[in-house]
């Protein structure tokens, strides 16, 4: 039996009082000066000398600075490590495109915004647990002028402090969150899992060659079709309402207001979407994982064409309710899980899959390599609807789920007999909140 260390991360709103907050604007605004600063003085070396700033030389540059001065030593030194990791970042980028394996061409970090907020993050070294509150302690500055050494933060009852690795105050939208990075451990024998307590099933041991296969969209947000013969789609109308009301809302109190206009209510509107959203995107990702879990599925093929939403173009209406749908960091979040529970994920380009008839097993052609005369045997007779060549109906969202499965399939050698006739014109309707 082995152990496996996964890091995971909590994050929880806080109602500072007016002091506390204070607190926060203060090293979050330090924070962003001292970011712009250790970027200035790298982007000057990378322009003059073509060199890339490396790990510890910010530090030893800006020792004496005031901003990293006003920040306890340790998190001043993570901000400017953090500056030295994203021109290493570009480094490697700028090798990529010079190679021709990257489409588009890297640029050095760009300055944050003047008098903005940015991450502040300490160490568990820096931290110290007092009567149920976590203590942060405050830079030497800080102390000679306010006479505050520290402040303290609730430590969540739901985590051990011992298992907490790091901690991050994050400025959002006029907010504070604080980010608890913390330590989870699994014991993992040949390929069993334990599950989430949401599942029935205490440990699962997971066949690869069990497949679920997803097509996305926008109100059925993901179709899953798996060669087991089950078959189900998240909705995805409610997210939709989401965004429309939220345009609507930003559309009528910016009208008549300057460009770049920003207030308390719009970040307050915008807030709330955006806790919507990351909500959509975790339950969603969950519903996928304990199906695949339950099943014992070992395998997820999801359809993905790279830069998909930059190239939209379905019209004014369309392309905002496809843009603003956050299906991006939903295929990052489930492959995160499949990272955590064993299962292997598979990103595929999903094209022509809804038009070729997965029945009819038609050839399925790659991106711009379409055969000259290649035409599909079935055809989707109305929305939601596909007809195949034998005049069977058939979901044809199921119907390019399973084709994405296919993709892959001799790659990965799966068999899909298992997707039935029944799973692909029936799925089942999940909803990710309460219709």
């Amino acid at each position: 039996m082995s152990e496996e260390i996964i890091y995971g991360c909590q994050q929880n709103l806080i109602s500072p009082d007016k002091e506390l907050a204070a607190v926060l604007e203060f090293i979050c605004s330090e924070s962003n000066k001292l970011t712009n600063s250790g970027i200035y003085y790298a982007r000057q070396l990378f322009f003059k000398t073509k060199k890339i700033v490396g790990k510890y030389d910010l530090e030893a540059e800006y020792k004496s600075n005031p901003h990293f001065q006003a920040l306890h030593s340790q998190a001043a030194q993570q901000i400017l490590r953090s500056v030295a990791e994203s021109f290493k970042s570009f480094k490697e980028l700028s090798k990529l495109f010079r190679r021709g394996e990257l489409k588009d061409k890297p640029k050095p970090p760009k300055y944050r915004k003047p008098k903005g907020l940015a991450l502040v993050t300490y160490p568990k070294q820096a931290l110290k647990l007092m009567d149920g509150l976590i203590r942060v302690p405050l830079g030497n500055t800080v102390k000679r002028w306010f006479k505050l050494d520290s402040f303290t933060l609730v430590m969540p009852s739901n985590l051990k402090f011992e298992d907490i690795k790091e901690l991050r105050v994050l400025p959002r939208n006029r907010c504070f969150y604080v980010e608890f990075v913390y330590e989870q451990k699994s014991e993992v024998l040949g390929r069993e899992y334990s599950l989430p307590r949401a599942s029935p099933v205490d440990v699962v041991s997971l066949d690869k060659s069990k497949v679920l296969g997803i097509d996305h969209g926008v109100g059925n947000w993901l179709t899953c079709v798996s060669n087991l013969g089950t078959s189900f789609i998240i909705d995805g109308l409610k997210l939709k309402s989401v965004n429309q009301w939220y345009n609507k809302q930003i559309a009528t109190i910016k009208e008549g207001k300057p460009q770049g206009f920003w207030s308390n209510k719009l970040a307050a509107i915008t807030e709330k979407r955006n806790r919507q959203m990351r909500d959509a995107v975790n339950k969603t990702a969950r519903i996928v994982i304990n199906h695949c879990l339950t099943n014992k599925i070992g395998t997820i093929v999801f359809g993905w064409n790279e830069g998909q939403k930059d190239r939209s173009n379905m019209g004014k209406k369309n392309n905002q309710k496809f843009v603003q749908i956050p299906t991006g960091k939903l295929k990052i979040r489930i492959a995160q899980l499949c990272e955590q529970y064993g299962i292997q994920f598979v990103e595929t380009e999903e094209s022509y899959t809804s038009r070729s008839s997965f029945l009819d097993n038609d050839v399925l052609p790659k991106f711009r390599e379409k055969p000259e005369g290649w035409q599909s045997s079935g055809q989707r007779v109305e929305r939601g609807l596909f007809k195949t060549a034998k005049n069977l109906l058939i979901n044809a969202d199921c119907n390019g789920a399973a084709n994405i499965a296919r993709k892959v399939a001799a790659t990965l050698g799966l068999d899909l007999d298992g997707v039935s006739r029944g799973a692909l014109s029936t799925p089942l309707r999940v909803h990710f909140w309460t219709p």
